[in-house]
């Protein structure tokens, strides 16, 4: 997992914390700014599950926590909606400056209708899914309903959500008020996705009907069938993430690649911008090679050397494990662990010289079974006869000729 830790400032100078998921084998091709749900924050299951499954497929996703909630600062009884809209407009303007602007907004509940009010602002959003999100932001006074009376004489009350206590003003009410969700969802003309859960006890599913029927198209909907609100079970929270990647496809640019073809079985493309990550075609199978970043690359992929030492760990298993078949030996487990470098020949006259060195490939083998002393031992000299071994100590030629473009 390629996270990082990042801060960034919102509008009022306060130091907001979030984190930074990027894909293991490719620089993003988007990136999405996650809300999370009110008064919850960006290291609920669910919101790391949709990231997850959303880096999976190319995202880079920032998750963050609101003002005055989790690591971030600020007090979170002087804050309100319009705040948690102004928090993601900076976290957008931090993506810019120091990525690329995002193009995908995702929100969760109360989260949803923050994402659809910050959409409106942040013009290189192309597309915006909400989750069990609330047709109007006033919803969320349902939650304490019982403390309307104290907050509206008083000023403010002391409430417990989902068992710890936050304070409410009064104008955390009257900015709710303020807000009207399905204005802003048929003034924005962006592509939607309304996720949400028949099943939703928190927030009826009535609500998406009424963001899905203001929204213009394009526009879809995507019933959450058996989840809960809180998408507390992993398989509704992943489903999510891997919906949003493949519908948001259709709304935000993705480079296209063109497929490898050739009549060998390998082939490795490299472009003049991207360093030493190499696409590659391996037989049926597209995969990347790369070098480690302490030589400059991305570590996206294997190295080239590190490939030859695969390619001989997967030929000494194959070998050995058909030879114990052939056999019915009770070989129930083979492990090839290789590794390359240049060291001394052992007989070298002139050790002390660096061109004395010979390429080397030291492997260890693991056997898991009954065998006895000798069949260990045979197993061993089998080891040193797979193809791919030989091949490496036999005499090889490459022979190289330019292709017609």
């Amino acid at each position: 997992m390629n996270l990082q830790k990042i801060t960034f400032q919102n509008n009022e100078g306060q130091r907001l914390v979030g984190r930074l998921e990027l894909p293991l084998d490719q620089h993003p091709h988007n990136f999405v700014i996650f809300a999370h749900c009110f008064t919850c924050n960006k290291n609920l299951s669910a919101v790391k599950n949709i990231g997850k499954a959303l880096t999976a497929k190319g995202f880079g996703v920032l998750r963050f926590d609101f003002t005055g909630l989790g690591e971030s600062e600020g007090d979170f009884e002087d804050t309100n909606f319009s705040g948690n809209v102004n928090d993601l407009i900076a976290a957008a303007d931090y993506l810019k400056e120091n990525y690329e602007a995002p193009t995908l907004l995702v929100g969760h509940s109360l989260g949803g209708a923050a994402v659809l009010f910050a959409a409106a602002e942040v013009t290189s959003v192309k597309a915006v899914a909400t989750i069990g999100a609330p047709s109007n932001p006033q919803h969320v006074q349902h939650l304490f309903k019982s403390d309307l009376n104290e907050i509206a004489t008083s000023g403010k009350a002391v409430v417990n959500l989902s068992g710890r206590d936050f304070t409410i003003k009064k104008q955390f009410l009257e900015d709710l008020e303020s807000k009207s969700l399905q204005k802003t969802a048929k003034d924005l003309r962006k592509a939607l996705l309304v996720m949400h859960s028949p099943q939703d006890t928190t927030v009826g599913i009535k609500n998406a009907e009424e963001i899905y029927i203001a929204a213009h198209h394009p526009k879809s909907f995507v019933s959450l069938d058996g989840a809960d609100h809180l998408l507390m079970n992993k398989k509704d929270s992943v489903y999510v993430g891997e919906v949003i990647a493949g519908w948001a496809r259709r709304y935000v640019a993705i480079p296209e690649t063109t497929p490898l073809q050739s009549k060998h079985e390998v082939i490795a493309g490299l472009g003049a911008q991207d360093g030493f990550t190499t696409a590659m075609k391996v037989g049926n199978h597209a995969m990347t090679a790369d070098e480690p970043t302490s030589f400059g690359g991305n570590d996206f992929g294997p190295s080239p050397y590190e490939l030859v030492s695969a390619g001989l760990s997967a030929c000494t298993a194959m070998t050995v494990q058909m030879y114990a078949r052939r056999k019915s030996w009770p070989l129930e487990h083979i492990e090839v662990h290789t590794s390359y470098g240049k060291e001394h020949a052992a007989d070298c006259e002139n050790c002390e010289s660096d061109t004395a060195k010979i390429d080397t490939f030291t492997r260890e083998i693991q056997l898991t079974g009954a065998l006895d002393e000798q069949q260990t031992a045979r197993i061993l000299e089998i080891a040193d006869k797979c193809p791919v071994h030989r091949t490496l100590h036999s005499e090889t030629q490459v022979i190289t000729n330019l292709m017609e473009s």
